[in-house]
C-alpha cells in the first residue's frame, strides 16, 4: 500500500541546540534505514520549510502508524497521510 505522508517538524524554541542536533541525527539514521529497506520510497524537502513530502510502501495502515510513531521527531511533527492508488492514465508500469 502506498501512502503520501506530509510531515512538518516544529521543534520547541527552548530545546537546546545539542539536543536538537542529536535528535535530527537519529531521525536521519532511522529514515535512511527505512529507505534502504524500501519502506520509505521517496523523500522530498518542502522548499523554505522544515517539512517534507514522502511516499511510504507498507503492508497496512497499522504498519504505517507504527513506523511514523516510532520516528524520533514524531512528538514534534504535524503529519498528514493520504492513501494512493495507480491512476488509469499513468504511462508508467510501476510507481518508482
Amino acid at each position: 500500500m502506498l501512502f503520501k505522508v506530509e510531515m512538518t517538524v516544529r521543534l520547541p524554541a527552548t530545546m537546546p541546540v545539542a539536543e536538537a542536533e542529536a535528535l535530527k541525527k537519529t531521525e536521519r539514521e532511522v529514515a535512511q534505514g527505512l529507505m534502504r529497506q524500501g519502506t520509505w520510497r521517496h523523500l522530498w524537502r518542502v522548499a523554505g520549510r522544515y517539512a517534507n513530502v514522502s511516499i511510504f510502501d507498507v503492508d497496512s495502515v497499522e504498519q504505517l502508524h507504527q513506523l511514523l510513531s516510532g520516528l524520533p521527531l514524531f512528538p514534534y511533527m504535524d503529519i498528514d497521510v493520504a492513501p494512493l492508488c495507480r491512476h488509469p492514465s499513468s504511462i508508467r508500469n510501476d510507481d518508482r
